[in-house]
């Protein structure tokens, strides 16, 4: 196992237990909203109870169906059926219920987000995608940039003199090893607006927490590798990116432009 692995793992296992407790929640739930009602409706009808019943246990499972293929998808790591709709529920609806159940138990806000992006990065890896370097983007906060660079890459990267002196040197020369656009952004509408414009298949996104969860949610569907920052001087100053992490991901998701080069001609 990997370090990345080894840190990733109780991130995952901590949103799995959440999904478990709002599981039983809803069942709960469902059993109140039946029960209450209960008493009323058979003034009413009879049978109304046992219908009202019937369509709470069916919507129930149904919930509690996907939340169960959701934990078995990232325990076994198999692309198992629904798992698009899956992730959509997770992107969409699980994750800003999961932090207010968070936050009602006293769990760290930054703790619940690293642990949604462990759980997207499974999902993602449970497709097994092997995308085209042309229709890959790396998209990087401009807090990577030193602060006080007098060459602002935010538009066009290129621009840097890769003087060595923050990790956009490193994250460049991997751009142009595996042939992948990279772009920085400034924040989230900017993000958008790339994206837009560049119209990729499969993102590697570099950020906080905090940016990481909202743009892995505003690129939906677009599948999302997410890859936190180290941030040694505080957030959104002069922040870092483990290379190692980056590669590996371009490595495991990513076909190099030389590779697309070298295919024999049909």
């Amino acid at each position: 196992m990997t370090g990345a692995e080894h840190i990733q793992q109780p991130r995952k296992r901590l949103f799995i237990l959440l999904l478990t407790v709002a599981g039983t929640l809803v069942l709960g739930l469902s059993f109140l909203l039946w029960w209450v009602p209960s008493v009323g409706l058979v003034n009413i009808h009879p049978a109304l109870p046992v219908v009202f019943g019937a369509v709470l246990t069916l919507l129930a499972f149904a919930i509690v169906g996907g939340l169960s293929l959701l934990v078995l998808t990232l325990l076994t790591g198999r692309d198992l059926f629904m798992l698009q709709p899956l992730r959509g529920m997770v992107v969409r609806y699980l994750f800003p219920a999961i932090i207010s159940l968070g936050k009602l138990i006293g769990i760290d806000r930054d703790m619940l987000q690293q642990s949604f992006i462990a759980l997207n990065n499974q999902l993602v890896h449970t497709r097994h995608l092997r995308v085209p370097a042309e229709r890959t983007l790396i998209l990087l906060p401009h807090c990577i940039q030193t602060f006080d660079c007098a060459i602002k890459i935010t538009g066009d990267v290129e621009k840097c003199v890769r003087c060595g002196k923050c990790d956009i040197h490193g994250l460049l020369g991997l751009a142009h090893k595996f042939g992948i656009e990279m772009a920085v952004a400034t924040g989230g509408t900017l993000a958008r607006k790339i994206i837009v414009e560049k119209r990729p298949k499969l993102i590697v996104a570099v950020a906080c927490e905090r940016d990481l969860t909202s743009g892995i949610r505003d690129a939906y569907p677009l599948p999302v590798v997410g890859i936190l920052n180290k941030r040694p001087n505080g957030p959104c100053f002069n922040t870092h990116i483990l290379l190692p992490e980056v590669e590996q991901a371009l490595k495991e998701y990513v076909i190099p432009a030389l590779a697309e080069q070298e295919k024999p001609q049909t």
